[in-house]
């Protein structure tokens, strides 16, 4: 996995929606990324595969801060660990929310929930994620969007789809010779 290509995006950004942050998460090594999957008594995406982050808070001076903020929180990331190597575009979710995507790299060490709102971590091999068998997707009918490109990686028993997928996408385009095919 390359991270020149993140380092050299130019990303969009969304001003629309409630300001929210995430972190991407890349361990040194054998390339994985760190994901976790929500506790199932959340109102909002109850069991569903995430990265780190969430809703800015007054306290938060900068979204990146925000993105930190809530690593720390919910997998016990610090932020003297965390380099932080470029931005993702910023998506707006069918929830409402502005995300911007922050890029890191971060150790290859043992990660584990330190929220009640994280039910596990999980490390996905980036490997995994551009074998073509992982990968598929299907046009839906967004209220607000019209016809949407909607994306699913299946890996070692987990869904990853929705803004987590399409963050994916364009990780993996930028830092890897993987494109998702063309619908048929």
């Amino acid at each position: 996995m390359d991270l020149s290509g993140v380092c050299q995006h130019r990303p969009a950004t969304v001003s629309d929606g409630r300001a929210s942050a995430v972190l991407v998460p890349v361990l040194a090594g054998e390339p994985r990324l760190l994901l976790h999957r929500r506790a199932d008594h959340l109102e909002t995406h109850p069991g569903e595969m995430s990265f780190p982050g969430g809703r800015r808070e007054p306290g938060d001076a900068t979204l990146r801060a925000t993105a930190m903020r809530e690593a720390g929180e919910e997998v016990g990331l610090d932020g003297g660990e965390v380099t932080v190597v470029g931005r993702l575009d910023d998506i707006l979710t069918v929830t409402g929310f502005a995300v911007r995507p922050f890029v890191a790299r971060v150790p290859d060490r043992g990660y584990r929930p330190r929220s009640p709102e994280v039910a596990e971590t999980v490390l996905v091999p980036v490997a995994a994620l551009t074998d073509p068998d992982s990968y598929d997707s299907e046009h839906r009918e967004h209220p607000d969007g019209g016809r949407v490109r909607v994306h699913y990686f299946r890996v070692d028993g987990h869904t990853i789809w929705g803004a987590t997928a399409r963050i994916l996408v364009q990780l993996l385009a930028l830092a890897t010779d993987w494109t998702p095919p063309d619908l048929p």
